[in-house]
C-alpha cells in the first residue's frame, strides 16, 4: 500500500517530463530577456536615485530634505505591488497610458531608490569627519570631497548590502507578471495555463530563480572578500 502511495504513473511521469522539456526553454527565454535586464536596469536607474536622495537628505536645504523624506516614506510605506498597479493600472484613468515594461522599470527604480537611499545615505554618515577635514586642508571643495575621498570608501561599505538588494530584486521581478510584463513568473504562468500543472510549472520557475540567486550570492562573496583584502592591504 505505501508503495501505491509513493509511486508515479508511467504515462503521467512521461508527461510531467515532457512538460519539463518543453517549458525549460521559454522560462529561460524570460529570464533571459526580462528577469534579468529588468533587474539589472532598474536596479542602476535606482541607484543614481538613491545617490541624490541620500545627497539631498545629507547636504541639501530644507525643501530638498523634505521632498526626499516624503518620497522614502511613500515607497516605504506601501507596498511595491500597489504602487506598480498605481502606474499601470491607474494612470491611465487620468489619461496617462504607460508601456508594462516601461511601467515595470518606473515602479521598481523609484522603489529601489527609497530603499537604497538608506543604504548609501548611511554609509556616507559612517565615514570619519576626520577624511572630511583632511581634504579641506589640502584645498579641496565639499563636492570634490566627496567625489573624490568620501563617495569611494561609502561605496565600498554599502557593496554587501546593495547587493541583497539587487538579490532581492532579481525575486521582485515576477510581481512584473502581474501588470503583463512577460518576464520569468508569466511565461510560468501562460505554461501552466495550457497544461494545468501548475505545481510542476512553478516548481520548474522557482528552480530556476535559485540558481540564479545562488549565482548571484556566489559572486557576491567574491566581491566581498575582495572588498575585505583591499581594506586589509590599505589599513597594512
Amino acid at each position: 500500500m505505501y508503495l501505491n502511495l509513493i509511486s508515479i504513473d508511467p504515462e503521467r511521469f512521461d508527461r510531467l517530463l515532457n512538460i519539463a522539456g518543453n517549458s525549460i526553454l521559454p522560462l529561460l527565454e524570460g529570464a533571459i530577456r526580462y528577469t534579468i535586464p529588468l533587474a539589472l536596469v532598474t536596479f542602476a536607474i535606482g541607484l543614481v536615485i538613491a545617490v541624490l536622495t541620500a545627497l539631498a537628505r545629507i547636504f541639501g536645504n530644507k525643501l530638498s530634505r523634505g521632498i526626499a523624506r516624503f518620497y522614502i516614506s511613500v515607497i516605504r510605506g506601501t507596498p511595491l505591488l500597489v504602487q506598480l498597479f498605481i502606474i499601470f493600472y491607474g494612470l491611465p484613468s487620468i489619461g496617462l497610458t504607460i508601456d508594462p515594461l516601461i511601467s515595470a522599470i518606473i515602479g521598481f527604480s523609484l522603489n529601489v531608490g527609497a530603499y537604497a537611499s538608506e543604504i548609501i545615505r548611511a554609509a556616507i554618515l559612517s565615514i570619519p569627519k576626520v577624511q572630511w577635514e583632511a581634504a579641506y586642508s589640502v584645498g579641496m571643495t565639499r563636492a570634490q570631497a566627496l567625489r573624490r575621498i568620501v563617495l569611494p570608501q561609502a561605496s565600498r561599505v554599502s557593496i554587501p548590502p546593495l547587493s541583497n538588494s539587487f538579490i532581492g530584486l532579481v525575486k521582485d521581478t515576477s510581481l512584473a507578471s502581474l501588470i503583463l510584463v512577460t518576464e520569468l513568473f508569466r511565461r510560468a504562468q501562460e505554461i501552466a495555463a495550457t497544461n494545468y500543472e501548475f505545481l510542476f510549472v512553478y516548481c520548474i520557475a522557482a528552480i530556476i530563480y535559485w540558481v540564479v540567486c545562488f549565482i548571484l550570492s556566489v559572486i557576491q562573496g567574491r566581491i566581498e572578500v575582495r572588498l575585505d583584502r583591499h581594506v586589509k592591504r590599505s589599513e597594512g
